[in-house]
C-alpha cells in the first residue's frame, strides 16, 4: 500500500536562516561599515564606547527591517528575477504575518536602542532613512520612474550621517559630505548592476533607466556619474577634513572607477559590467576606510 508523507515544516535552524536572508546581510554590512566610518570620523581621537557600540547596533537593526520590509513589498517581483527569486519571500517559504512581525521587532528594538542609548537625533534620522527606503523608494519611486536610484539614493547616502549624529547629537557640514559621496556613488553603482540584469527587470516590470532608455544613455549617465563622484570625492581634502593620504587613494580609485565608466561607454559586455559593478563596491569602501586612516593618522 502507497503512502504519501506530508511535508514538515522547517525546523528553528531553517526559519532562522530564511529570516536572516531576508535582512540582506552584504547589503546591510556596506551600510553599517559606513555608518561606523562617520562615528570614527566625527571624533578626533577615539569615540566613546556607548555611541559607538550602541548606535552600531540600532543602525545595524533598523536597516535589517527595512531590508525585510523590502523583500515583502517586492515579493511578487523578486519572484520573477533570476538574481532574487531565492529569497524566502519569493518563494513563499515565509508568510507575509512572519515578515511583519520580524521587521516590526527589529526596526522597534533598533529604534529603542537608538532613542535610549545614543540620542533622539539619531533615533529619528535613523526611522526617516527606514521610512524613505522601504516606503518612498520601496513603494512610490521604484515602480514610477527610472529616477528611482537617483532620488532613493537619498535614503541609502545617510549611513555615515547616522553614525556622525550618533557620536556628536548634530549633523554638520562634513556628515553631509560624506551623504553626498555616497548619493553620487549610487547611480553608477546599480544602474552597472542594471545593464547586465536588464532582462529580469524587464519581466518584472520596474522602469529600471536600461529598460526605459536603452543601454547607451544609461553607460553615458554612469560616466556623467562617475566623473562628478570623482571631483566630490576629493572635497574632503579640499575642506580640510582629510589629508595627503586620503587624496592620493582617492585619485587612484576614481581613476580606475571612470576607466571603468569609459569603457563601459566605448564597448559593453555583460562581463565589464559585472566587474564594474563588483568595483564600485570595493571603491566604496577603500574610499571610506583610507579615510578613517587618514584620519587617525593626521591626530
Amino acid at each position: 500500500m502507497k503512502t504519501t508523507s506530508l511535508a514538515r515544516p522547517p525546523g528553528p535552524l531553517r526559519v532562522i536562516e530564511q529570516l536572516y536572508a531576508l535582512t540582506k546581510p552584504r547589503v546591510v554590512q556596506l551600510i553599517v561599515f559606513c555608518a561606523v566610518i562617520g562615528m570614527f570620523l566625527a571624533t578626533p581621537g577615539l569615540p566613546d564606547w556607548k555611541p559607538l557600540v550602541f548606535g552600531t547596533v540600532g543602525i545595524w537593526l533598523v536597516s535589517s527591517a527595512a531590508a525585510a520590509f523590502n523583500c515583502l513589498v517586492e515579493q511578487k517581483i523578486d519572484a520573477v528575477m533570476r538574481r532574487t527569486s531565492w529569497r524566502p519571500s519569493a518563494t513563499g517559504e515565509l508568510g507575509t504575518v512572519s515578515i511583519i512581525l520580524f521587521s516590526g521587532v527589529l526596526c522597534a528594538a533598533g529604534m529603542l536602542i537608538l532613542y535610549t542609548q545614543v540620542n533622539a537625533l539619531t533615533m529619528w534620522l535613523t526611522l526617516g532613512t527606514f521610512i524613505g527606503y522601504a516606503v518612498i523608494y520601496t513603494v512610490l519611486l521604484k515602480p514610477a520612474t527610472p529616477q528611482n536610484i537617483v532620488i532613493g539614493g537619498a535614503s541609502g547616502a545617510m549611513p555615515p550621517v547616522l553614525g556622525w549624529a550618533a557620536m556628536t547629537n548634530s549633523v554638520s557640514a562634513q556628515a553631509l559630505l560624506l551623504f553626498l559621496i555616497i548619493f553620487l556613488w549610487t547611480p553608477p553603482h546599480f544602474w552597472a548592476l542594471a545593464l547586465y540584469r536588464t532582462e529580469d527587470y524587464k519581466k518584472s516590470g520596474l522602469p529600471m533607466l536600461p529598460v526605459t532608455h536603452g543601454s547607451d544613455y544609461t553607460r553615458l549617465q554612469i560616466l556623467l556619474y562617475t566623473l562628478v563622484l570623482s571631483a566630490v570625492s576629493l572635497m574632503p581634502y579640499a575642506m580640510h577634513m582629510s589629508g595627503v593620504l586620503y587624496a592620493i587613494a582617492a585619485v587612484i580609485l576614481d581613476a580606475i572607477f571612470v576607466a571603468y565608466a569609459w569603457e563601459l561607454k566605448r564597448r559593453y559586455s555583460d562581463a565589464l559590467a559585472r566587474k564594474a559593478f563588483r568595483y564600485s563596491i570595493v571603491y566604496l569602501s577603500l574610499l571610506f576606510a583610507a579615510m578613517l586612516v587618514d584620519h587617525y593618522l593626521r591626530f
